[in-house]
């Protein structure tokens, strides 16, 4: 005779369904996409801010709008007025049935210098209350080079539990196995329409099969581009070597203060055998109150990871515009053969 099916409860069930499935995709709408495009180019240079709005379903984080931010200011009054501008206008879309549960932020960069410890902090203050927010990085700098320069990024687990007990010594890290490429973990994105907009998007495609885009993609001037990421990757090289010359400093002083520990070490132990042949009683062979003995508390390493992953992130750029720019010039250069 078959056993019955066990009937769990309310609680049982909740307990199973907190240990969620990893984030495998961001799945945004085209609308949103538009949204967030639209405003980070009417502001550039100028960096912006939104709030992304959507669902967490399994292990897709549907984004199905957006709102922006207003500019912040440093005044505390400005800031409670952003506050409740936030909070009025998920009210109001609220009121109109659309979804209004926080799903993460966007941000404009210029260039791709985004990894900073201000998005980390944001990360973590998102944190307290979403456990699975993402952070939208657009840069509208880099896709006037023809491409759509937009990402998803998160934080690794490994990094906020890191971050949390704010400890960043080499023997943690080592500990944690973590390096600098493991601060960030780049979700992938796909962008989503519905079959009304997606049938619409083909009635708008031009009969011609050569638009105007295709000639600009054979522009040969990308100087300012690449002029722009040199200049930012050699400030980026001087403050990993400023972070550098700190860690340098730390390791002479920490040789230093051995050697004379062990100086000291070696004198007490000589005293004690003097001692000992006297029949008094050793003195002990370490003496917290000495300053010697005083640990040198060591620099920490998230300033350095971040900078080696801007300077990664620099080059990258680097690499894809030259090897465009190499293409291009061997595709004009045959042509002119001919």
């Amino acid at each position: 005779m078959a056993q019955p099916a066990a009937v769990r409860s309310f609680l049982q069930v909740a307990v199973t369904e907190e240990v969620a499935s990893p984030l495998r995709v961001v799945q945004i709408e085209g609308l949103a996409i538009l949204k967030i495009i639209k405003h980070c180019k009417e502001f550039s240079p100028s960096l912006v801010t939104g709030q992304l709005l959507g669902l967490d379903v399994g292990s897709v984080l549907e984004v199905t709008n957006c709102f922006p931010f207003p500019i912040r200011e440093e005044d505390e009054e400005i800031e409670a007025e952003g506050a409740n501008y936030q909070l009025e206008m998920m009210r109001c879309l609220r009121e109109v049935n659309v979804d209004n549960n926080t799903v993460g932020w966007y941000q404009s960069t210029l260039l791709g210098s985004f990894q900073t410890v201000e998005l980390i902090e944001t990360f973590m203050n998102y944190q307290e209350n979403i456990k699975r927010c993402v952070c939208i990085i657009y840069d509208p700098s880099k896709s006037n080079q023809g491409v759509l320069a937009l990402k998803a990024l998160k934080l690794s687990d490994s990094f906020m539990e890191l971050y949390r007990n704010n400890n960043f010594t080499g023997e943690k890290l080592r500990e944690k196995n973590l390096s600098w490429v493991d601060i960030f973990e780049e979700i992938p994105i796909k962008v989503s329409n519905s079959a009304l907009i997606s049938a619409f998007m083909t009635e708008l495609e031009a009969d011609t099969p050569v638009a105007q885009c295709d000639y600009d993609r054979l522009q040969l001037s990308t100087n300012p581009f690449m002029e722009r990421n040199v200049e930012f990757l050699i400030e980026c090289m001087d403050d990993l070597s400023m972070e550098q010359q700190k860690f340098q400093y730390y390791y002479r002083n920490l040789s230093r203060q051995q050697a004379q520990q062990q100086s000291w070490l070696q004198k007490r132990r000589a005293e004690n055998m003097s001692r000992k042949a006297a029949g008094e009683e050793p003195l002990p062979e370490e003496d917290p109150s000495n300053p010697i003995f005083k640990p040198i508390p060591e620099p920490p390493r998230l300033d350095s990871f971040l900078i080696t992953n801007q300077i990664s992130n620099y080059c990258n750029q680097i690499n894809g515009v030259a090897g465009q720019s190499f293409s291009k010039l061997y595709l004009m250069k045959a042509l002119q053969e001919d």
